[in-house]
């Protein structure tokens, strides 16, 4: 069976700098630093604070980080956690007392602190070439300035009007009179602009000890929140070892526990079992068992997978091949599971988020960023303090209360984690990806590889097929892009499965960007085509003569 896809985007070239991001100005903004003598990690704190003024529904710097780093002189993958802890006071025996006995999916209880900012600045004083105030001038300058909102955006943004004007100050920030802006129309966020700005100038401190955290606790404290001033200045980010798997000759790396990477690791060992490829690209056969494989790799995810600081993670054991072949044995080729087990207990009832922005960087020597960035659901908590045009995450959402799961909240406790970055590589070859959205992630990273591993894609048309997803965890019920051919989604209903066709170019599958380096010192681009983005080639450094 041949591999298809429908036609769309060429992936970029270039001997120089690519950065990919869901927004052509953060993009551009990226490739600046290039041009200006930075390198790819410059490159990528420059877009990702673009994107934190430009697509403020997904990210922002009252949200968290997570990067891989390959570093191109030493040939080491770096992975960089910057996650934010719960509140010292927050504990599941405080909720109770005011009779709240289920983790809050927004409000103040869900806000943890925000890493993204201590993330960018330990990332840049170790990797990075310029200054603070020179990779944050461009997202400065659109904050104060305004920016065209661009197409997906906008659309999302009108998505959240409700909620966004049930905040006065989430409504005064956001909202343009009483409405979303607008495809086109311009829109600029000036207290952000002096926030960004005051980190530009004073770094850090300015964000987690100045008059920025300040107004993050006042207004915490005033809804009734614990989170601290303490809690703020004595968080820092944690540098931790990439964890991996290999896929018929390739390389996956994914992020340790607190995050879900390790479910795409799991579920390619599962999907490696099976001669894929043999099936056939979008046949049903094949979808079926990576569906399946999704639901076994889920749930032992969902059952283990916590902070590891705080929790026993069997990360070895989860990763071992053996275990692989065992629990893809309980995979029926005929018929659909409606339920499936962790490999000992139960697993975690979870609430929904997918509001993230994933953006990947190349520069000419090599290096190479995979980043994600979020406020976890649409508009994070809806918490904005006073005066900061900070939106809080509500990332605490995903802590549980049941004292006898792993993943309980407790002080100072990171939760399980859904955003998760990418990176693959085979003999020369190396590849920064990522596709974000909730709980969709590790299912389409696993896709992803496939589709290049197994059926011969390129990174663009890798991005571009059609895909599935499976945000629940029991039950039958999976979500396909009309781009699989009808042939085979008619055949997954037939093995059991309950099939929602989605049309193509939606949120539903997450939106995606990749970059990969060959043997040659190509660098390659590619872009989602279901979000506004683009990858964007750095120029070479000419002179033009008038």
């Amino acid at each position: 069976m041949s591999t298809r896809v429908i036609p769309g985007r060429s992936k970029v070239a270039t001997t120089f700098g690519i950065v990919a991001a869901s927004q052509p100005l953060a993009a551009r903004a990226g490739v600046q630093m290039l041009e200006q003598g930075g390198n790819a990690v410059d490159a990528a704190i420059a877009a990702n604070a673009v994107m934190a003024v430009v697509e403020p529904n997904s990210c922002g710097i009252g949200g968290d980080l997570f990067v891989l780093y390959f570093e191109a002189s030493t040939g080491q993958l770096y992975g960089l956690n910057a996650g934010g802890w719960a509140p010292a006071a927050l504990s599941p025996a405080f909720l109770n007392a005011q009779g709240i006995h289920s983790m809050p999916a927004t409000g103040v209880h869900s806000v943890t602190v925000p890493g993204a900012v201590a993330g960018w600045d330990v990332l840049r004083a170790r990797f990075g070439r310029l200054s603070l105030a020179a990779v944050l001038a461009p997202a400065v300058f659109y904050a104060d300035n305004g920016f065209p909102v661009s197409e997906v955006i906008a659309a999302a943004w009108d998505d959240e009007v409700e909620t966004l004007a049930a905040e006065p100050n989430a409504a005064a920030t956001f909202l343009m009179k009483g409405r979303a802006p607008r495809a086109g129309q311009v829109f600029a966020n000036p207290d952000l602009a002096r926030t960004l700005g005051l980190i530009a100038r004073r770094g850090t401190s300015a964000f987690y000890q100045g008059e920025i955290a300040d107004a993050i606790v006042a207004e915490c404290s005033r809804r009734g929140g614990t989170l601290a001033r303490a809690d703020l200045s004595e968080y820092t980010p944690e540098w931790v070892e990439p964890i991996s798997t290999t896929y018929r000759g390739w390389t996956v790396y994914e992020l340790p526990p607190n995050t879900q990477g390790i479910a795409a690791l799991v579920m390619l060992n599962l999907m490696e079992t099976f001669p894929l490829r043999a099936y056939g690209f979008h046949s049903a056969a094949a979808l079926h068992r990576m569906i399946e494989a999704k639901k076994l790799a889920y749930a032992d995810m969902l059952r283990y997978v916590a902070d590891p600081r705080w929790a026993s993670v069997p990360v070895p054991a989860m990763l071992g091949k053996a275990h692989a072949g065992k629990r893809a044995r309980l995979i029926d080729a005929r018929r659909a599971a409606a339920t499936v087990e962790p490999s000992t207990v139960a697993g975690l009832t979870t609430t929904r988020g997918g509001d993230t922005i994933y953006l990947s960087a190349v520069d000419r020597d090599g290096n190479m960023v995979s980043l994600i960035q979020s406020v976890f659901a649409p508009f994070g908590s809806g918490i904005v303090p006073a005066g900061t045009g900070v939106l809080l995450h509500n990332r605490g959402a995903l802590f549980t209360l049941d004292q006898e799961h792993p993943n309980v909240l407790a002080p100072r406790k990171r939760p399980l984690h859904t955003i998760i970055p990418g990176f693959m590589t085979h003999n020369e070859v190396k590849v920064a990806f990522g596709i974000m959205g909730g709980f969709n992630q590790a299912q389409a990273h696993a896709q992803f590889v496939a589709n290049i591993v197994d059926f011969g894609l390129d990174v663009q048309q890798a991005l571009e097929a059609g895909r599935f997803t499976k945000r629940t965890f029991a039950g039958c019920d999976v979500d396909v892009e009309a781009l699989v051919p009808e042939g085979a989604r008619n055949e997954l209903e037939r093995m059991g499965h309950d099939v929602r066709v989605v049309g193509p170019r939606t949120a539903t599958f997450g939106y995606g960007q990749a970059v990969m380096r060959d043997g040659a010192g190509v660098n390659f681009g590619a872009s989602d085509p279901r979000h506004d983005g683009a990858a964007i080639p750095e120029a070479p450094p000419v002179r033009v003569s008038r």
